[in-house]
């Protein structure tokens, strides 16, 4: 290779972990690469976590676009869309996808994100049933809810909320199914996600937990679901948000090491020396990701190390969420409660505001925070879970938010 010639750099996956990536690239260096990104999708990159707002009518879909066409070729970036890559050749280093378009690469960047986790159940060959990820799912779910009454989202996690949340707005009758106690039950300790369902009834959406799903019902098309307690439900549309997992075949495909993700070290190269990974496809120390704060670093890290920075190393950030349903304001991070005698808890629930908020203490630090109803507070009580901060001397305060915990 010519000193002069710039290295080839091949994007895998046109999504947010791996466009966040060529953004901090070109950042850094951005003479460094020729670059050229591979989407499975038609579409350029665009904000998959707003797609619930775009299904509750809150944004357009032009309005979720993060790197339109002009971007690509503005920076002169090689795009291709609905054409997802097939196989990689680590030894002859190149590309091949499922067109047979063949494309060479010095550095890689596997960011093939996840899929859905669907349970195998009876009857699920039916149309009427999704999940909830890309476009091609929000468009499903619109055409249903014109030519269908009853949807059935089985999930009360984040993402199956936001998803009845929506399909309530567009007039459908929507049913949760969640087959734990409390929802979102790894964001919220249980007191908060019985003010959530609370809520979420009063609004319209009808929310049954303990609920196991048996069989999907139906002759041409899903017509019901059935409970292992032989209820039955009618549905015209079934939408699966269970939880997903890294999509890894392409990298197993490859010979990269793999386990739960693609693994990789402290600076998102996998046991390939010129292939890195990011997104929700990545294994890093036994843990996988799919929060947009953990992602958004591993960018930054993988970015500084294909630019030559040798002191990047990737620590994961604190978790947070929050719900994005109008009218209910949630946020959780860190810990959901004590977990040990040493630990503190210190709580406030006030029925007359809908307030709740309860933190959790450990060692003289702020170890987790879940916040309903006035949630203003949430990012200032993430800084102090990262930066490690004694809070011993505004802990009587700190409950009450930053004005007060600071004037003290």
């Amino acid at each position: 290779m010519s000193m002069h010639k710039k290295e080839r750099l091949v994007l895998v996956g046109n999504g947010m972990a791996g466009m966040r990536t060529i953004d901090e690239i070109l950042a850094r260096d951005p003479d460094r690469y020729e670059i050229e990104v591979i989407g499975a999708e038609p579409h350029p990159n665009y904000n998959r976590i707003m797609l619930s707002s775009v299904l509750a009518g809150e944004k357009a879909l032009e309005d979720i676009v993060l790197h339109p066409h002009e971007f690509y070729a503005r920076n002169n970036i090689g795009l291709t869309t609905g054409d997802a890559v097939a196989s990689i050749d680590s030894a002859s280093r190149t590309v091949t996808t499922v067109s047979g378009r063949s494309l060479a690469f010095d550095k890689l960047i596997l960011a093939t994100g996840s899929r859905p986790v669907v349970p195998p159940l009876p009857g699920l060959e039916l149309p009427g049933n999704c999940a909830f990820r890309d476009r091609a799912d929000l468009r499903r779910m619109q055409d249903a809810s014109c030519n269908g009454t009853h949807a059935i989202v089985i999930g009360g996690g984040l993402l199956g909320l936001e998803a009845a949340f929506g399909l309530m707005r567009l007039g459908m009758k929507v049913t949760v199914l969640h087959l734990m106690q409390t929802l979102m039950e790894r964001q919220l300790d249980e007191a908060a996600g019985y003010l959530l369902q609370r809520d979420l009834m009063a609004r319209g959406i009808n929310v049954i937990t303990r609920a196991e799903t048996e069989a999907i019902l139906g002759d041409k098309c899903a017509t019901a679901v059935r409970l292992s307690d032989g209820r039955e439900l009618p549905a015209d549309l079934i939408v699966f948000a269970i939880g997903v997992r890294p999509n890894i075949d392409l990298a197993r495909k490859s010979g990269l090491e793999v386990n739960r993700g693609v693994k990789v070290d402290d600076t998102m190269q996998s046991t390939h020396p010129d292939i890195y990974a990011v997104g929700e496809c990545v294994e890093h120390r036994g843990m996988t990701f799919g929060l947009v704060a953990p992602l958004w670093q591993q960018a930054k890290i993988c970015a500084a190390a294909l630019c030559g920075e040798t002191n990047a190393a990737f620590t994961p950030p604190a978790n947070y969420t929050s719900l994005k349903i109008t009218g209910i304001d949630v946020f959780s991070a860190g810990a959901l409660g004590a977990r040990d005698d040493g630990d503190e808890e210190i709580t406030l629930r006030d029925a007359g505001t809908h307030q709740y908020k309860k933190l959790v203490i450990r060692d003289g630090k702020l170890a987790g925070a879940i916040l309903y109803g006035e949630i203003s507070d949430g990012p200032w009580f993430v800084e102090l879970m990262e930066s490690g901060r004694d809070i011993s001397y505004i802990r009587d305060r700190l409950l009450f938010g930053r004005a007060l915990a600071q004037a003290a």
